[in-house]
């Protein structure tokens, strides 16, 4: 019988980590400094649902190493600009070798940069349309094996993002999302950085709650 892998890693430096983040450096310091950290400002909201989508069928390790690359290549993820890109644009991108060079994905990202215009217009923030969906209840992570890839509220996000237009947007992809933006606080049990994580979200107060149902 294979016995599963332990869900707390520990660091160098005695902290305890969730598994997935390993040693790499980079990966480290992402989990510790922003992943499940709440997130309520609409460029970064955009960046991190953008990135996620390219993230599709790679790993996480992968865009975070080019996501330098892939702010400069979409103009920070300013959606107002990114929305205005056109065909010169994309052949650009395509030969940018810093990036993914997926031309669905690429041709996604500017279209989900209109539809965000659309959204902060409708929902007054994309902040305002993506909270809506934060689960009642916070997840407990005590194994690996209790990690899911997607759950009813990011399925039905992902229904709802569909029916404005936007694209990549599975609910894999959006579980994925609410994780990074801090919808869900999947650190581990026993992961030091859950609690902070759970105070920065305790600090935003109110946000608005699955009024889509």
């Amino acid at each position: 019988m294979t016995k599963e892998k332990p869900v707390l890693l520990k660091g160098l430096d005695g902290k305890k980590r969730c598994w997935w983040c390993g040693t790499d450096e980079q990966y480290v310091a992402y989990h510790d400094d922003e992943w499940g950290m709440p997130t309520t400002d609409d460029r970064r909201l955009f960046e991190k649902i953008c990135l996620e989508g390219f993230q599709a069928g790679l790993s996480w390790l992968t865009i975070l190493r080019k996501r330098d690359s892939f702010r400069a290549a979409f103009k920070n993820f300013d959606f107002e600009l990114v929305a205005k890109f056109g065909k010169r644009d994309i052949n650009r991108l395509l030969k940018d070798a810093g990036i993914v060079r997926h031309q669905g994905k690429i041709e996604s990202t500017i279209n989900n940069a209109k539809r965000a215009i659309e959204m902060r217009k409708e929902f007054g923030s994309l902040a305002n349309f993506f909270w809506q969906f934060e689960p009642r209840k916070t997840p407990v992570i005590k194994s690996i094996a209790d990690h899911l890839g997607f759950s009813e509220e990011s399925t039905r996000m992902s229904k709802e993002l569909k029916k404005l237009g936007w694209s990549f947007v599975g609910p894999t992809t959006c579980y994925a999302f609410m994780e990074s933006m801090g919808m869900v606080n999947n650190h581990a049990q026993g992961c030091q950085f859950r609690a902070q994580c759970k105070s920065a979200r305790s600090e935003l107060g109110t946000m608005p709650k699955n009024s889509s149902k």
